[in-house]
């Protein structure tokens, strides 16, 4: 069965011009040479290498389409047209809109590139269209399947100019590359790779009780280990400290249990 939604919390961005391919295969961590095989997921960082956008690289034509949170797409327009300098390329705002789904995709849709295991997405003029075949899908129900898989959202988990990508998750989300050579942050991110063992990481935890809201610290006795953000029922996701997470934890008095398959930086 295939089920979806339209995603009013997501906006789309048209970038376009000869240069659009070779401008932003210099920002973004992912390869943009990989879009002739279908849509990409691919951050912006800062030059310091911290989370600044997420996003979903689309391939229309000549052009690229990004879908982005709502909430981000006019700062990540500016961010773009910061680094145009020379590049022949225009970044417009469009009022295409995007639908989400779990099931196959729909025609026209695609499998999300995070994981197949959330579905899919479809990006165009025609909501009905999108939706043409899909049962309706509560919006409630795709997100408790986003934290079982453990991937972050922007805005939650993903925080600008604080997250790290790779304790997000983004190579497991296939969101980087470390073989497409320079871009915008990559030198603090490869760093972070071949050098560094991650100590602090988003994971999938098990709440023994109700949810506490989004951003309660948890706990190891009275030391911090954490925090608590998205939940749905009994699961939820966490970003914490690596050496303070064997023990028992809790947020705002609620167990917290680090799910046991969940490897540090890879829910």
């Amino acid at each position: 069965m295939t089920a979806g939604f339209i995603a009013a919390d997501r906006a789309v961005l048209r970038v376009s011009g000869p240069d659009t391919r070779d401008f932003l295969q210099g920002l973004v961590t992912n390869d943009v040479r990989r879009l002739d095989q279908g849509p990409l997921y691919a951050a912006v960082l800062s030059p310091q290498g911290k989370y600044l956008f997420d996003f979903f690289l689309v391939p229309s034509g000549a052009e690229v389409l990004v879908d982005v949170a709502a909430d981000r797409a006019a700062a990540l327009a500016q961010r773009l047209g910061l680094y145009r300098l020379r590049a022949d390329v225009e970044v417009a705002p469009t009022d295409l809109a995007v639908a989400v789904g779990l099931g196959d995709p729909p025609a026209g849709g695609f499998a999300d590139p995070r994981d197949a295991g959330l579905g899919w997405r479809a990006v165009g003029p025609d909501p009905a269209l999108l939706l043409a075949g899909a049962e309706p899908l509560e919006p409630t129900a795709y997100q408790a399947r986003r934290i079982e898989l453990g991937i972050p959202e922007s805005g939650v988990e993903l925080l600008p100019d604080d997250s790290y990508i790779l304790e997000m998750g983004f190579e497991r989300l296939n969101g980087v590359d470390f073989r497409k050579g320079c871009y915008v942050g990559q030198e603090v991110t490869a760093r972070m790779k071949h050098k560094t063992e991650l100590r602090k990481g988003l994971t999938r935890v098990r709440l023994d009780g109700p949810a506490p809201p989004p951003g309660t610290a948890i706990l190891a006795g009275d030391r911090a280990a954490g925090t608590l953000f998205s939940a749905a029922g009994d699961r939820g996701l966490a970003y914490l400290r690596f050496d303070r997470a064997g023990g028992p934890l809790t947020a705002d008095g609620v167990p917290v249990t680090p799910e046991p398959d969940a490897d540090p930086g890879s829910p």
